[in-house]
């Protein structure tokens, strides 16, 4: 009888509503109404619905794991390892199998190491991923964007621009906690989990997650602290830990400590502070390396700095011969202390150096590779590039380095298509801009000003 309460699907109270989440809004409700509860029954929430929206959820093109299944494959075979599945988690046989490990190239060079998890994993953390968001949800606060449902990196900078141009700063605190998901303790995450979670079967599902490991040269080696990067609910997990880390405690730490304004924008491990008093942001500084060790983790030394910026930033530095102010990077935007057409203060953002020269370089190497395929082929490839990049980089105040960006693009197709053979000498620019005019979009806006957009969102 109980096998047959979680294949049974709920019954839909409206027309437009799905089954997937019906159970949850009370789920949600409960925690929005009683913030201190500790939830005891959430397994039951896991039904075929939310794990068929679960893999729905889930990229296509993801890489596979140990058990080298892909999305396409899965899927024709959906309806037949989906309540397989379900039967499994519920009834305690699931068993997690450990990520794949590969590494990834960072900015400084060094190389940041990835777990990719199998399929089955994949489809599982989502969805108890997607349970526990309906209570941490409104738990979390409102100045964490990372890795949250309706919030963006664009919001966070929009966020960061109002907060700025809007509150009496003077120093930005640009702090990034190293190595965090790879020294995030076990024990103390679970501690922090177990404050709303006490469904025994979800700890044991996560514990699970976090203990499995993963493979690397044919040895399976288990983790003693730490989440995988790149598995489905270690952005979650993150945004848990930090949350009592780091939120409530700097929520507290303003409201009690400080006399001036103080602003926050966190997104994921990477967060700014901005502080209108030089004392508070150092004596800040202090107490919050103090707080992170109680916890095991640390600010990168390197990417952490106290810089002097805002509206007055200018005029002070001038008067000490100092020269202009300095600039910070955060969400692949460098900002600096610019003013508008009107002569008003504003922050100006425009795309990070290193993000540029690694993009334009990665596309370069990938025409070089394409040089004797399909004209349409590159070309439907070379729009989906470039509408990414200016969906993600045309804010105002960037334009140049958007439009500098296609410019460098649509040059190194034609050297591309000039040298495929000797006809292609007669290839002009004109020629090939009408080929390519209306292919490829030309660079626009696509985002509104962010205090605009940050006042739309915020109507309070």
């Amino acid at each position: 009888m109980t096998k047959r309460n979680i294949i049974k699907k709920a019954v839909v109270r409206t027309q437009g509503r799905g089954t997937a989440l019906f159970g949850l809004y009370d789920v949600r409700r409960r925690a929005r109404k009683k913030k201190d509860e500790c939830f005891t029954a959430l397994l039951h929430h896991v039904t075929i619905d939310l794990l068929e929206q679960s893999f729905r959820e889930l990229r296509k093109d993801a890489a596979t794991g140990v058990d080298e299944v892909t999305w396409h494959e899965y899927n024709r075979q959906l309806m037949k390892w989906l309540p397989d599945l379900l039967e499994r988690v519920h009834s305690g046989r699931y068993r997690a199998l450990p990520t794949r490990r590969t590494y990834i190239d960072k900015e400084d060079g060094s190389k940041r190491a990835l777990g990719i998890t199998a399929i089955d994993d994949k489809i599982v953390q989502q969805a108890v991923s997607t349970i526990l968001s309906q209570i941490y949800e409104t738990d979390f606060n409102g100045f964490s964007y990372g890795f949250r449902k309706g919030r963006s990196q664009h919001n966070a900078l929009d966020a960061l621009y109002t907060g700025i141009t809007r509150k009496r700063i003077k120093w930005i605190l640009d702090a990034d906690i190293q190595g965090f998901f790879d020294n995030i303790n076990h024990e103390m995450l679970m501690d922090f989990i177990k404050k709303r979670v006490g469904d025994k079967r979800i700890l044991r599902l996560i514990n699970k997650w976090l203990k499995t490991g993963y493979i690397e040269e044919g040895r399976q080696i288990r983790l003693e602290k730490g989440t995988p990067q790149g598995s489905v609910i270690s952005p979650f997990l993150g945004n848990v830990f930090l949350h009592y880390v780091l939120d409530l405690w700097i929520n507290q730490w303003r409201r009690t400590k400080a006399k001036g304004d103080v602003i926050v924008v966190r997104f994921a491990d990477d967060f700014v502070v901005g502080f209108q008093y030089h004392d508070e942001a150092q004596q800040f500084i202090k107490e919050l390396n103090l707080r992170l060790k109680v916890f095991e983790l640390n600010l990168h030394p390197e990417k952490t700095r106290l810089i002097e910026f805002g509206r007055y930033a200018e005029t002070n530095r001038r008067q000490r011969n100092e020269g202009k102010p300095e600039t910070f990077d955060f969400l692949g935007f460098t900002h600096s202390c610019s003013k508008n057409r009107k002569g008003y203060f504003t922050v100006k953002r425009i795309t990070k150096k290193k993000k540029f020269k690694k993009k334009l370089k990665e596309v370069k190497e990938e025409l070089r590779k394409r040089m004797h395929a399909k004209f349409e082929k590159t070309a439907k490839w070379l729009r989906s590039v470039i509408v990414g990049h200016q969906n993600y980089y045309a804010v105002p105040g960037n334009m140049k380095a958007v439009k500098e960006f296609y410019t460098q693009v649509i040059r190194a197709w034609l050297k591309m298509l000039r040298r495929r053979s000797q006809k292609g000498r007669n290839l002009t620019w004109e020629r090939y801009r009408r080929k390519t005019e209306w292919l490829i979009p030309r660079p626009r806006l696509k985002h509104p000003f962010p205090n605009k957009r940050f006042d739309a969102r915020n109507l309070r």
